[in-house]
């Protein structure tokens, strides 16, 4: 391609949608809550949020975006986490919102973390899926990616998909495709709830509790107001699995998923979502097993900022 022909393909993307690049917090974030709990270090490229007696610590992002891939590497609170909530998670604001979370609820020295994904769409939540991880998530950062579009939704864990949500919407199922979505960062006491129900609460000798962030990037569009200058973006990802990344994803789901909400036959017992219903290849709903743990965290909630 010509150094014009470069340049033009360049303005003709840049006119259809704003493409936003990270890398710099203070440049990408505000402060949301917490003050100095929250700590950006390294050339603006690393972050630390503490939890304390006091208070925990949140920052948002400057931008809100519609469709994109977003990267985080984190490095979770050490130790014994009980009652601890680390998030990455995207949200629109309104009684109405769209939501898409990964919360990492922390626990006893010894005892595997637990993550636990969710989506809202138009203010429509209950779609939870919860893994154990499968390594130590506090010995060193894992890179937690959201590559959402109007398609699909896939969350990955070092470039693993581990849970793909596709849009059903053509069968009634909400799925977020106009509202604008901002990031949120943050670390929290949720120990009413988050290790085994709210059975183990936080141990404050070991306090603060830190958790470190660095190499954030999002392959993003930023609407400004036009959301039909997002539809189309896809940030030249696949729209969906291929044979490898679906055979990664099953052996995950097999051996680490602890709770899949179309496997909750008491919830619902009058039936299962619609989604539920539906066989699709690399569909997250797919799982035949779900292992029950009585370490699993199996609480219906929602992310908080």
């Amino acid at each position: 391609m010509g150094r014009n022909s470069y340049f033009l393909l360049l303005s003709l993307l840049i006119a259809t949608a704003n493409i936003a690049l990270g890398g710099n917090f203070n440049q990408d974030f505000n402060i949301l809550f917490g003050g100095n709990n929250a700590k950006i270090q390294d050339g603006e490229g690393s972050m630390s949020l503490q939890l304390d007696r006091v208070t925990g610590a949140g920052v948002v992002s400057k931008n809100e975006y519609l469709f994109g891939r977003f990267d985080m590497q984190i490095k979770l609170v050490p130790g014994n986490s009980a009652g601890t909530v680390t998030t990455f998670y995207m949200s629109s604001i309104g009684p109405n919102h769209d939501e898409i979370d990964l919360e990492f609820l922390g626990n006893l020295s010894g005892d595997p973390y637990l993550l636990s994904t969710n989506m809202y769409a138009n203010g429509i939540g209950g779609r939870e899926v919860q893994y154990y991880l499968w390594y130590d998530p506090t010995a060193d950062f894992h890179t937690y990616s959201i590559d959402w579009n109007a398609q699909r939704i896939m969350i990955l864990v070092d470039n693993i998909p581990i849970r793909v949500i596709y849009n059903n919407q053509r069968i009634g199922v909400p799925f977020p495709t106009r509202q604008a979505m901002k990031i949120y960062i943050t670390l929290w006491n949720g120990d009413d709830w988050a290790t085994r129900w709210g059975q183990v609460k936080i141990d404050w000798r070991r306090a603060p509790f830190i958790a470190n962030f660095r190499n954030f990037n999002a392959n993003a569009c930023v609407p400004n107001g036009r959301a039909t200058n997002c539809k189309n973006f896809n940030a030249g990802m696949n729209k969906g699995l291929n044979a490898a990344d679906l055979k990664k994803m099953q052996e995950i789901r097999s051996k680490w998923v602890v709770y899949d909400y179309c496997h909750d036959f008491r919830r619902y017992s009058h039936g299962l979502p619609n989604e539920c219903r539906i066989r699709r290849k690399g569909n997250s709903n797919s799982l035949q097993k779900v292992h029950k743990s009585s370490n699993s965290h199996q609480k219906v909630h929602k992310s908080k900022a």
